[in-house]
């Protein structure tokens, strides 16, 4: 069976700003009020949204130190993840796991699986052995973290407010070293 989606690495040509632009917004302003744990609290607008794409991952991808991979279905993108490559000369070995997001909507149709696999692939093909993530404790990614071989190495206490809350929670760190 055919996936019902396509996974591709994001690259601005300049022609794809406009409406992917929109896209990656409403994928990250749509999982932030579903209440996920991405660095974001409520009220957080969709120009909000549209500003950390443009300020934060954009230069990053223009650099060449960040790769964004885009799930598109329906001529939408529907879900997104981030390789953030180590760039000190002692660490030019790994790379971070940075903001699995795929739309409330597209949920249940394998799409973060397979954004994952594809990132590694992507980290493989930039000889990145290693691979680091931190999720919410608890967060609704961790089994599918664990399924594909991270291995939790602990917890930090009070690390990150929720979107919803002004709670304190704790995060877990993983890696995974890649063949």
């Amino acid at each position: 069976m055919t996936p019902e989606f396509t996974i591709s690495e994001w690259r601005n040509d300049g022609s794809r700003t406009g409406p992917e632009l929109d896209m990656l917004a409403e994928v990250l302003h749509a999982v932030v009020h579903d209440g996920a744990s991405v660095s974001f609290r409520l009220p957080f607008s969709i120009d909000d949204a549209r500003r950390f794409w443009t300020d934060k991952v954009l230069p990053g991808v223009a650099s060449g130190s960040r790769r964004l991979l885009v799930a598109h279905s329906g001529g939408k993108i529907v879900g997104t993840v981030q390789l953030e490559l180590a760039g000190q000369p002692n660490q030019e070995h790994r790379a971070e796991v940075v903001k699995l997001l795929v739309h409330p909507e597209a949920r249940r149709r394998g799409i973060a699986r397979a954004l994952m696999g594809a990132l590694e692939d992507l980290a493989r093909s930039a000889q990145r052995t290693l691979l680091t993530l931190d999720p919410r404790t608890g967060d609704r990614a961790e089994p599918l973290y664990l399924s594909m071989g991270y291995i939790p190495v602990g917890q930090i206490p009070r690390f990150a407010r929720g979107p919803h809350s002004p709670k304190l929670e704790a995060t877990s760190i993983f890696y995974k070293e890649l063949a």
